[in-house]
């Protein structure tokens, strides 16, 4: 059993919602992104997700934007990702996802890539602009060394294409709250309730909510309805303000234990 499904066994078993940080690598340093995952899995994190930063996030709102920039510009790679995840594997085995565009992957070679992804302890891949028509140029290869390809499904996501896409989840599924980048708004918990739940009945795989979360009274309305909560935006945002304070990674291990704390619990 991979450390993705053994995690959501273990909530599932403990009537827990997963919580889910996400962190821009390299922003501000690789060292710097080190230090925070290790220190958001003791303060209550279930996964980690760490954005690969790249030149067009698409998908990102100012915040994250600017993230990948201050990345890029720090001269973070997608090897020393790898690297980082590597290291992190001597600490702890709290599953970690990359998330990020196709570019960088298709550059570094997607088989070398699903290798080298396996060989630091990667557990899952997400890769925002991929769309599922062309998800065999990098699924077959992850799939052959156990590296999870999960799958984005949007609030306007057609039934039949939602089940279709649910149908092919590994790891578990990531519904996106609204339409538009992240950060850009609070999420509607009730508005997409009903989206959540009816998703939960046809997926073989846990569902993880993000987009629009910021606030731990947010995470405890989208965690009465999902397996999971993913908080990006406000963390980074965090990290971007106390960026060099001696205080950087209480602050952020503060806000991550208040987050899943607030999750409701489940029966």
């Amino acid at each position: 059993m991979s450390r993705i499904a053994q995690t959501f066994a273990r909530l599932r078993a403990a009537g827990e919602v997963g919580l889910i940080p996400f962190l821009t690598a390299g922003d501000p340093d690789l060292a710097t992104t080190e230090a925070l995952l290790l220190s958001l899995a003791e303060a209550g994190a279930d996964l980690i997700e760490l954005g690969v930063p790249f030149s067009d996030p698409m998908a990102d709102g100012p915040t994250i934007q600017a993230a990948s920039e201050r990345a890029l510009a720090a001269g973070t790679t997608l090897a020393g990702i790898l690297d980082l995840v590597a290291r992190v594997r001597r600490h702890t085995q709290i599953p970690v996802v990359l998330m990020g565009y196709f570019n960088p992957v298709f550059r570094f070679g997607c088989a070398r890539f699903a290798e080298a992804a396996a060989a630091a302890g990667v557990d899952g891949v997400l890769l925002v602009d991929l769309p599922a028509e062309q998800r065999e140029e990098i699924h077959p290869h992850l799939r052959r060394v156990g590296v999870d390809f999960i799958q984005l499904i949007a609030p306007t996501t057609p039934q039949a294409r939602m089940e279709a896409l649910a149908a092919q989840g590994e790891g578990f599924l990531y519904f996106v709250s609204m339409t538009g980048v992240t950060g850009a708004q609070q999420v509607d918990a009730e508005a997409i309730a009903p989206l959540v739940q009816n998703l939960r009945q046809v997926s073989p795989v846990p569902v993880a909510v993000g987009f629009g979360i910021n606030t731990p009274e947010a995470a405890a309305a989208i965690g009465r309805n999902a397996d999971a909560v993913v908080v990006g935006s406000a963390l980074v945002k965090l990290i971007a303000e106390h960026s060099g304070a001696p205080d950087l990674h209480a602050r952020a291990a503060a806000f991550v234990g208040a987050l899943k704390r607030a999750l409701p619990a489940r029966s």
